[in-house]
């Protein structure tokens, strides 16, 4: 199923995480948290690398994948993905709770919110891109480890890093729209 797209949506503007900046402030959950479209819940998370070890955060987005496994596994179809790449949290009058988003994730970002027997993840706060405005975790990170704007933007922001936006998993290869940053150089890919 896809959605019609949002004539203000810029896309040119594109999501960015850099998770070496992340310093686990949470001020991206807090500002998460008060969009009204989430019902108060973040959809965004702040996770502990090795907690027992360091102090060292990470920060957990939907990625937005081009061929999204959330979506393709629901079978219900009350995942959907528009034209601007953003795949929105499962449809309410659809969404029965099955939780197959939820296994079949490869980065482990949607959640079931038991309460409401629905899924719930990030849409890119799709009620402010749409209409011109950063994301809301992005108006608020003070180190910079989330950021929405241009590609150029943040080449001249980072010029040591790279954003990469393909992952492999096993035999799997997936492309998404959300971009991370790593170290310039350490994504050479590898010819075997």
């Amino acid at each position: 199923m896809a959605l019609e797209p949002e004539k203000n949506f810029n896309p040119d503007m594109e999501f960015f995480v850099d998770m070496q900046r992340c310093i686990g402030c949470r001020a991206c959950e807090a500002a998460c948290a008060e969009c009204e479209t989430n019902g108060q819940e973040t959809m965004i998370h702040v996770n502990y690398v090795d907690r027992a070890h360091s102090v060292q955060t990470t920060v957990q987005v939907c990625m937005h994948c081009e061929d999204p496994a959330c979506a393709n596994v629901c079978p219900a179809d009350a995942i959907a993905k528009d034209s601007n790449g953003v795949v929105h949290s499962a449809n309410t009058s659809r969404c029965i709770g099955c939780s197959n988003c939820v296994m079949a994730c490869p980065f482990g970002v949607p959640k079931k919110m038991e309460a409401a027997e629905l899924m719930m993840k990030c849409n890119l706060c799709y009620d402010r891109t749409s209409v011109g405005k950063k994301p809301m975790c992005a108006t608020v990170c003070p180190s910079g480890a989330l950021f929405y704007g241009t590609r150029e933007e943040i080449r001249k922001m980072r010029p040591n890093s790279d954003p990469v936006n393909t992952f492999q998993f096993g035999a799997q290869t997936v492309h998404t729209k959300v971009n991370v940053m790593m170290p310039k150089g350490s994504t050479a890919l590898r010819v075997h």
